[in-house]
């Protein structure tokens, strides 16, 4: 048993005295070199600036349909690219923007139409998509929603 492993041992080493090639003889230094010059660049994402990230519609009555645009400004050193804008609900639609790369200096907007449901204080937030550092940005919409005074009122049982 003894010989053995004696062996084992003896096969297990010789594969490793058997080189006779340094290892750092085998790097390519210019591959080291381009790597070292790739690892030094620092990734540059674009930055997203906004004429307001908060719109207040003040108070409006139920079911009063209402709408505001945002603009935004790439201020950083790479294209932006918006990707996809959505609400935290049906009740408010983000559309009209574009999905084409915005140089810097650039500007763009969209639009958020709110459909005015709700009752008191409501707000939503609209979330986009972007290839920003944080990869999402974020706007609001505030409105304080008044009960339609057309509407029927409403009765409750006992």
């Amino acid at each position: 048993m003894k010989k053995i492993s004696l062996i084992l041992f003896a096969l297990a080493i010789l594969p490793m005295n058997s080189c006779k090639e340094n290892a750092t003889e085998k790097i390519n230094q210019e591959n080291v070199e381009k790597a070292a010059e790739r690892d030094a660049q620092t990734i540059v994402f674009p930055t997203i600036s906004f004429d307001k990230t908060l719109h207040d519609f003040g108070e409006i009555q139920n079911g009063t349909p209402v709408e505001t645009v945002f603009s935004y400004t790439n201020s950083g050193r790479s294209p932006l690219v918006v990707t996809d804008i959505k609400s935290t609900c049906g009740c408010t639609v983000p559309q009209g923007w574009s999905k084409e790369p915005l140089m810097p200096g650039e500007s763009s907007q969209f639009s958020v139409k709110f459909n005015g449901k709700g009752a008191n204080k409501v707000s939503k937030t609209i979330t986009l998509t972007t290839n920003t550092e944080k990869g999402r940005e974020q706007v609001r919409i505030t409105a304080f929603v008044k009960p339609d005074p057309n509407a029927p009122a409403v009765v409750k049982k006992q």
